[in-house]
């Protein structure tokens, strides 16, 4: 198994997209990350709040990090995604953590939230974990 600052700089160093949505991992520990994304005008949508899928991919973002965190290379299979209350400023964060771990599927619900803990969004995920490790 990789050590998990090894995976830590990973994800932060190799995740292109994450890098040009403006997220960054702040946190990881086996089965849960942490992340953040100050709201930038190009996350708004039409309505100027910030684009669903901007949300999604902030939750998505460390909902690999915490899948991956236990050096087993998984892939996101399902997700589920409820929009709570709209953002339009600020920064917002995202917290993975793991629900159930076996040798094949993986479930992690992520909450998103801005500066004032006020609740955007909730994120389930399950996960297909490959036989094989994330790195080298």
């Amino acid at each position: 198994m990789s050590d998990l600052s090894d995976i830590f700089n990973f994800f932060k160093a190799n995740d292109q997209f994450a890098r040009h949505c403006g997220i960054e991992l702040l946190s990881a520990e086996l089965g849960s990350a942490r992340a953040k994304m100050p709201i930038q005008p190009w996350h708004l949508n039409g309505a100027k709040t910030v684009h669903g899928g901007a949300i999604f991919t902030l939750a998505d973002f460390v909902f690999a990090v915490a899948v991956n965190s236990h050096g087993q290379l998984a892939m996101g299979i399902n997700t589920n995604t409820a929009f709570l209350n709209a953002a339009t400023s600020g920064i917002l964060y995202a917290e993975a953590t793991e629900i159930s771990l076996n040798p094949k599927l993986a479930t992690y619900e992520v909450k998103v939230v801005d500066e004032d803990d006020r609740l955007i969004a909730r994120f389930q995920g399950t996960a297909y974990r490959k036989k094989v490790a994330i790195l080298p």
